[in-house]
């Protein structure tokens, strides 16, 4: 059965029914810190009940839900790990008041070039967005790509280096801040 082909209460009939094996997978992928464990699985059932997750039917609903939340586990550590780096790097540029200062043409300048690549994005088939996305924001390798995206790995290297090459079409060099995408 696909989850389009549940209703919404089935859907949270399937969720309840796997939630003690779920938030044990959980805490397995948390490191079992509980804490962390919970905003994981929280941020999960959000994913499936909004739809941004999808099950397809190629595997049972409980290996796609673990697949999920290990997905969500691995983003829920990047974006901890980068948060933690950009302190640190903080720390060491020149400060004022104990806080860097970014200069505001610097803060706009970023600001527009992430505008224009997020907009040059959107201007990409389906399948090039999605392995950029994953590659690029959430520092997957193309092959952790490919098992998201479910397709194969050889699939998912052709829209890597087609959407590479679309967004050097649409993108100036002065958009990306002087480098090529």
């Amino acid at each position: 059965m696909h989850a389009s082909e549940f209703t919404p209460a089935e859907l949270e009939a399937q969720l309840a029914a796997l939630h003690t094996d779920s938030f044990g997978w959980t805490l397995s992928c948390c490191g079992w810190d509980e804490s962390d464990a919970e905003d994981v699985l929280q941020t999960t059932y959000v994913k499936v009940i909004s739809g941004r997750a999808r099950f397809g039917g190629r595997s049972t609903f409980r290996t796609w839900l673990f697949g999920v939340i290990r997905q969500t586990a691995r983003e829920y550590r990047r974006r901890a790990r980068s948060h933690v780096e950009r302190a640190e790097k903080l720390a060491q540029e020149p400060t004022a008041r104990g806080r860097a200062v970014p200069q505001p043409d610097e803060v706009q300048e970023r600001a527009e070039r992430s505008r224009t690549l997020l907009k040059a994005l959107d201007q990409l088939p389906d399948r090039q967005r999605e392995v950029m996305h994953l590659v690029f924001y959430q520092d997957l390798t193309i092959r952790e790509a490919a098992e998201v995206m479910e397709v194969s790995l050889g699939s998912a290297r052709v829209h890597y280096e087609r959407g590479k090459k679309r967004l050097r079409g649409l993108l100036s060099p002065e958009d990306v801040g002087g480098g090529t995408p």
